[in-house]
């Protein structure tokens, strides 16, 4: 079968044994170094994506993908849950009032964002209910002030169901401060555990509930939460719909409250990326040192070809050739070996658990108690790419070198 004279001869100095056992050698540990690069890059950002479906699945399962929020309060909020269902994008909608406060225990105090929600429809729109630990959603009856809060809240506090706590919310008075605190007593019908940040700063009452401390009727809220099938259409879909019902509501979505922490997570990405990249570069320029030896090794043989006719040209594209064939080889075995990693690794950290003892992510200090990984094809096809293009880059100039040799200096010192 014909094969160009570079590919034939640089697939055949890749094979041959060289004389030279060291220049095996550094060309063995740039192969087995750009493998490693690769492996590394895949296994970490694809346990970098399943983190990040991990805290987005558990966030934003919890928070409000979009509200359609009323200027004033809501007195029937049917009609625009009605008007939002008619957009494709929207999978449910739902009554829900937002209110922030102080939760007071025995003289411990913290910070809380408390929703006001019906529990016989909160499941269309959150994950909440899946992840009750004590008690039950279904406990917020209207007019008995239950709440349903947060794991991390309860073990700070040290409640249990049953347990009663005080609610202080700021209201709106004639007083010269402007502003007075408004105290309620709650019960603790319920905690839930979603493994995120906001065990410690959500918690749940019944819609009513919500209402009667804002002075309202027992029939309004203050929006209607919104769940859609594309997270990141939220803010159009929601703005569309708002503009579609008058001045009189407003839009909001996720991305103002939980844009910052998914923002930074993706810039985490890319700098871990890079960073990791300059792993595979490195492996990738090794490949320079290990053809320049091979072009000082095969000197004689360079200055033979000339002799009987090779030209420069080929002469530079056998030596590419020899260092790309280690390229891709190298890329290939890390891109395999990464792939099979990144698909077991939950399993390997387990394994290592268990021969071990040592819970590695535990869940008393980890949101996340287990290692997560998402593989992602698209980082797979990008990594190599990058160990490909790198490794290319690093034969040229070498090939450059051994294509400027002159065959009566190479034949006079051989």
């Amino acid at each position: 079968m014909f094969r160009p004279l570079s590919i034939f001869i640089g697939a055949r100095y890749t094979r041959a044994k060289r004389r030279n056992r060291f220049v095996s050698f550094i060309s063995m540990t740039s192969m087995i170094g750009l493998a490693l690069g690769v492996l590394a890059m895949i296994v970490v950002l694809s346990v970098m994506n399943g983190f990040q479906r991990e805290m987005s699945s558990r966030i934003l399962g919890m928070v409000p993908h979009a509200t359609i929020v009323g200027v004033n309060p809501i007195d029937d909020w049917q009609p625009v849950a009605a008007a939002a269902m008619k957009n494709p994008e929207v999978t449910a909608a739902v009554p829900f009032t937002e209110m922030e406060g102080m939760l007071s225990y025995k003289g411990s105090m913290q910070p809380i964002q408390v929703s006001g929600v019906d529990p016989a429809l909160e499941g269309q729109v959150s994950i909440v209910a899946k992840h009750i630990v004590q008690g039950s959603l279904e406990d917020l009856k209207p007019g008995e002030f239950g709440v349903v809060i947060g794991e991390i809240t309860a073990r700070r506090f040290r409640l249990n169901v049953g347990d009663k706590i005080t609610l202080i919310v700021p209201e709106v008075s004639t007083a010269p401060g402007g502003i007075t605190p408004r105290m309620q007593r709650l019960n603790v019908v319920g905690v839930f555990k979603v493994g995120a940040e906001l065990d410690g700063s959500m918690a749940l009452i019944n819609m009513a509930d919500a209402a009667q401390m804002q002075h309202w009727q027992p029939n309004q809220v203050q929006s209607v939460r919104l769940a859609v099938k594309d997270l990141y259409a939220a803010p159009k879909v929601s703005s569309d719909i708002a503009a579609s019902l008058g001045t009189a509501y407003k839009a909001d979505d996720w991305t103002h409250t939980q844009g910052s922490l998914f923002s930074a997570m993706k810039m985490e990405k890319t700098m871990i990326g890079l960073l990791l990249l300059m792993i595979v570069a490195v492996a990738a320029f090794n490949i320079i040192a290990t053809l320049i030896m091979v072009v000082n090794d095969k000197g004689a043989d360079i200055a033979i070809l000339r002799t009987i006719g090779a030209t420069p040209r080929q002469i530079m594209a056998i030596f590419m050739v020899q260092g790309t064939v280690i390229g891709i080889v190298g890329t290939l075995i890390g891109g395999v070996l990464g792939v099979i990693a990144a698909l077991n690794v939950s399993e390997m950290v387990g394994w290592i658990e268990r021969v071990t003892g040592q819970h590695i992510f535990s869940s008393d200090v980890y949101f996340v108690s287990n290692l997560p990984s998402q593989l992602q094809a698209g980082d797979v096809v990008l990594i190599c790419s990058a160990g490909f293009v790198l490794s290319f880059l690093a034969t040229v100039y070498p090939a450059w070198r051994a294509a400027k040799i002159e065959p009566a200096h190479a034949l006079r010192y051989s």
